[in-house]
Protein backbone atom coordinates (compact mmCIF):
# COMPACT_ATOMS: atom_id res chain seq x y z
CA UNK A 1 0.00 0.00 0.00
CA UNK A 2 1.27 3.45 -0.81
CA UNK A 3 0.04 6.49 1.03
CA UNK A 4 0.49 9.95 -0.43
CA UNK A 5 3.34 12.19 0.66
CA UNK A 6 0.65 14.37 2.17
CA UNK A 7 0.19 11.83 4.96
CA UNK A 8 3.83 12.13 5.99
CA UNK A 9 3.63 15.93 5.86
CA UNK A 10 0.40 15.97 7.87
CA UNK A 11 1.80 13.71 10.60
CA UNK A 12 5.01 15.76 10.89
CA UNK A 13 3.04 19.02 11.04
CA UNK A 14 0.67 17.66 13.69
CA UNK A 15 3.66 16.44 15.74
CA UNK A 16 5.26 19.88 15.48
CA UNK A 17 2.04 21.58 16.55
CA UNK A 18 1.80 19.20 19.53
CA UNK A 19 4.95 20.90 20.83
CA UNK A 20 3.46 24.40 20.94
CA UNK A 21 2.81 26.18 24.22
CA UNK A 22 -0.83 26.23 25.34
CA UNK A 23 -2.93 28.30 22.95
CA UNK A 24 0.02 29.22 20.69
CA UNK A 25 -0.17 28.87 16.91
CA UNK A 26 2.31 28.40 14.08
CA UNK A 27 1.93 29.82 10.58
CA UNK A 28 1.48 27.35 7.73
CA UNK A 29 4.42 28.98 5.93
CA UNK A 30 6.71 28.12 8.84
CA UNK A 31 5.54 24.50 8.81
CA UNK A 32 6.16 24.33 5.06
CA UNK A 33 9.66 25.79 5.50
CA UNK A 34 10.48 23.34 8.29
CA UNK A 35 9.93 20.38 6.00
CA UNK A 36 11.00 21.95 2.70
CA UNK A 37 7.50 21.82 1.25
CA UNK A 38 5.65 24.19 -1.01
CA UNK A 39 3.31 26.33 1.12
CA UNK A 40 0.46 25.88 -1.36
CA UNK A 41 0.96 22.08 -1.33
CA UNK A 42 0.99 21.95 2.48
CA UNK A 43 -1.99 24.31 2.81
CA UNK A 44 -4.22 21.72 1.11
CA UNK A 45 -3.31 19.16 3.79
CA UNK A 46 -3.56 21.63 6.67
CA UNK A 47 -7.06 22.51 5.45
CA UNK A 48 -8.00 18.82 5.36
CA UNK A 49 -6.74 18.39 8.93
CA UNK A 50 -8.73 21.46 9.97
CA UNK A 51 -11.90 20.19 8.28
CA UNK A 52 -11.45 16.88 10.13
CA UNK A 53 -11.24 18.65 13.49
CA UNK A 54 -7.60 17.72 14.06
CA UNK A 55 -6.24 21.24 13.65
CA UNK A 56 -7.70 24.62 14.39
CA UNK A 57 -7.00 27.52 12.04
CA UNK A 58 -6.70 30.84 13.84
CA UNK A 59 -7.12 33.87 11.56
CA UNK A 60 -5.33 37.19 11.78
CA UNK A 61 -1.77 38.49 11.88
CA UNK A 62 -0.93 36.45 14.99
CA UNK A 63 -2.85 33.44 13.71
CA UNK A 64 -1.78 30.14 12.33
CA UNK A 65 -2.49 26.52 13.18
CA UNK A 66 -2.67 24.56 16.41
CA UNK A 67 -4.09 21.22 17.48
CA UNK A 68 -7.85 21.30 17.92
CA UNK A 69 -7.72 18.63 20.61
CA UNK A 70 -5.02 17.11 22.83
CA UNK A 71 -2.37 15.01 21.09
CA UNK A 72 -3.37 11.95 23.12
CA UNK A 73 -6.78 12.14 21.43
CA UNK A 74 -5.35 12.20 17.89
CA UNK A 75 -4.45 8.90 16.25
CA UNK A 76 -2.49 8.23 13.11
CA UNK A 77 -5.71 6.86 11.64
CA UNK A 78 -7.39 10.23 12.23
CA UNK A 79 -4.64 11.93 10.23
CA UNK A 80 -4.55 9.33 7.45
CA UNK A 81 -8.33 9.49 6.97
CA UNK A 82 -8.26 13.30 6.94
CA UNK A 83 -5.69 13.32 4.12
CA UNK A 84 -6.57 10.19 2.15
CA UNK A 85 -10.32 9.99 2.78
CA UNK A 86 -12.39 7.20 4.31
CA UNK A 87 -12.52 4.75 1.38
CA UNK A 88 -10.65 1.48 1.79
CA UNK A 89 -7.27 1.24 0.07
CA UNK A 90 -8.39 -1.85 -1.85
CA UNK A 91 -11.54 -1.59 -3.91
CA UNK A 92 -12.70 -4.77 -5.58
CA UNK A 93 -13.93 -4.24 -9.14
CA UNK A 94 -15.18 -7.83 -9.47
CA UNK A 95 -12.83 -8.54 -12.38
CA UNK A 96 -13.46 -12.24 -11.80
CA UNK A 97 -16.69 -11.65 -13.76
CA UNK A 98 -14.80 -10.34 -16.80
CA UNK A 99 -13.10 -12.26 -19.56
CA UNK A 100 -14.21 -14.48 -22.38
CA UNK A 101 -16.24 -16.91 -20.26
CA UNK A 102 -19.18 -14.97 -18.85
CA UNK A 103 -21.06 -16.81 -16.17
CA UNK A 104 -24.47 -15.78 -14.83
CA UNK A 105 -24.63 -13.72 -11.63
CA UNK A 106 -25.78 -16.85 -9.76
CA UNK A 107 -22.22 -18.19 -10.12
CA UNK A 108 -20.97 -15.37 -7.88
CA UNK A 109 -23.21 -15.59 -4.82
CA UNK A 110 -20.25 -15.77 -2.42
CA UNK A 111 -18.24 -12.59 -1.89
CA UNK A 112 -14.88 -12.47 -3.63
CA UNK A 113 -12.35 -14.20 -1.36
CA UNK A 114 -9.62 -11.77 -2.39
CA UNK A 115 -11.79 -8.79 -1.47
CA UNK A 116 -12.67 -10.38 1.88
CA UNK A 117 -8.99 -11.00 2.69
CA UNK A 118 -8.00 -7.47 1.71
CA UNK A 119 -10.79 -5.98 3.83
CA UNK A 120 -9.66 -8.06 6.84
CA UNK A 121 -6.11 -6.76 6.35
CA UNK A 122 -7.38 -3.18 6.02
CA UNK A 123 -9.38 -3.55 9.24
CA UNK A 124 -6.25 -4.74 11.09
CA UNK A 125 -4.15 -1.92 9.57
CA UNK A 126 -6.72 0.69 10.60
CA UNK A 127 -6.92 -0.73 14.12
CA UNK A 128 -3.13 -0.50 14.42
CA UNK A 129 -3.14 3.12 13.20
CA UNK A 130 -5.99 3.98 15.59
CA UNK A 131 -3.88 2.67 18.48
CA UNK A 132 -0.93 4.93 17.58
CA UNK A 133 -1.44 8.29 19.30
CA UNK A 134 0.27 11.51 18.27
CA UNK A 135 1.32 12.12 21.88
CA UNK A 136 3.25 8.81 21.96
CA UNK A 137 5.04 9.64 18.71
CA UNK A 138 6.12 13.02 20.09
CA UNK A 139 7.21 11.44 23.40
CA UNK A 140 9.22 8.77 21.55
CA UNK A 141 10.92 11.43 19.44
CA UNK A 142 11.86 13.48 22.50
CA UNK A 143 13.30 10.45 24.32
CA UNK A 144 14.84 8.43 21.46
CA UNK A 145 15.93 10.81 18.70
CA UNK A 146 19.41 12.19 18.27
CA UNK A 147 19.74 15.09 20.75
CA UNK A 148 20.77 17.41 17.90
CA UNK A 149 17.53 16.65 16.09
CA UNK A 150 15.48 17.24 19.24
CA UNK A 151 17.30 20.53 19.93
CA UNK A 152 16.79 21.71 16.34
CA UNK A 153 13.07 20.85 16.42
CA UNK A 154 12.56 22.55 19.78
CA UNK A 155 14.45 25.65 18.62
CA UNK A 156 12.32 25.80 15.46
CA UNK A 157 9.10 25.65 17.47
CA UNK A 158 10.36 28.29 19.90
CA UNK A 159 11.31 30.61 17.03
CA UNK A 160 8.11 30.23 15.00
CA UNK A 161 5.28 29.75 17.47
CA UNK A 162 2.97 32.67 18.02
CA UNK A 163 1.98 32.88 21.69
CA UNK A 164 -1.65 33.22 22.64
CA UNK A 165 -2.74 36.79 23.16
CA UNK A 166 -4.01 37.64 26.65
CA UNK A 167 -7.77 37.21 26.80
CA UNK A 168 -7.85 34.78 23.83
CA UNK A 169 -9.57 31.43 24.37
CA UNK A 170 -7.21 28.54 25.02
CA UNK A 171 -7.09 25.36 22.99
Amino acid sequence: MKLSEGVEAAIHCAATLASLEDGATMPGAALAAQFGLSPSYLLKHLQALTAAGILESVPGPAGGYRLARPAERISLLDIVLAVEGPLPAFRCNEIRRNGPVRLPDSAYVKPCGINAAMLRAEKAWRAALAAEKLSAIVADFLSDADPRSVAAACAFVERHQRPQKPGSPKQ
